[in-house]
């Protein structure tokens, strides 16, 4: 079983961030409530090339915090852990603070 993951070319590894399913205080929230589609960027890939063989680098490194599209991206399960798997122009934008 493989412990560590690296992406190829323009890959990015992100782990999903879950919403609370309550608040600090113990209310239960509703599933359907307000949730963005995010998640933290564990790994990228070294980028991919052009046709003339330069490097396009990736667009997000590790330890970002990124909105993902609601469908698509590979699963992956390393150990006990779920991640996605997804290409570095299907995500959508990166969350700050």
């Amino acid at each position: 079983m493989a412990k560590r993951l690296i992406p190829t070319l323009n890959r990015v590894l992100v782990e999903k961030i879950l919403p609370p399913s309550k608040t600090v205080s113990g209310i239960l929230l509703p599933e359907k409530s307000f949730q963005l589609n995010s998640g933290k960027v564990i790994a990228v890939g070294p980028g991919a090339r052009d046709r003339a063989g330069n490097l396009i680098p990736v667009s997000v490194k590790e330890g970002d915090n990124v909105l993902l599209p609601e469908f698509g991206g590979t699963q992956v399960k390393l150990g006990e852990k779920e991640f996605l798997l997804y290409r570095d122009e299907d995500i959508m934008a990166t969350l700050h603070d």
